[in-house]
């Protein structure tokens, strides 16, 4: 039998503590990296030149979004 057994080990207790910080960190990083992305986002404004012109299935169709500020 395996005798040499912990409650404190890496595959106990401590293990887990280490994994649930672990994913509560990245968690965090990935929040704060999402609420940046939005913030930049919120204030890029853009408008849409010559409607009429824009294909169903085209490359070109980038064209017509102008960026304003």
């Amino acid at each position: 039998m395996n005798e040499n057994r912990s409650v404190f080990a890496l595959d106990g207790i401590t293990g887990m503590l280490i994994a649930t910080v672990l994913l509560l960190s990245i968690l965090a990083f990935l929040t704060v990296q999402a609420l940046g992305v939005q913030n930049a986002n919120a204030e890029n404004f853009y408008k849409i030149e010559n409607e009429k012109s824009i294909k169903m299935i085209s490359t070109d169709n980038a064209k017509h979004i102008v960026d304003v500020k």
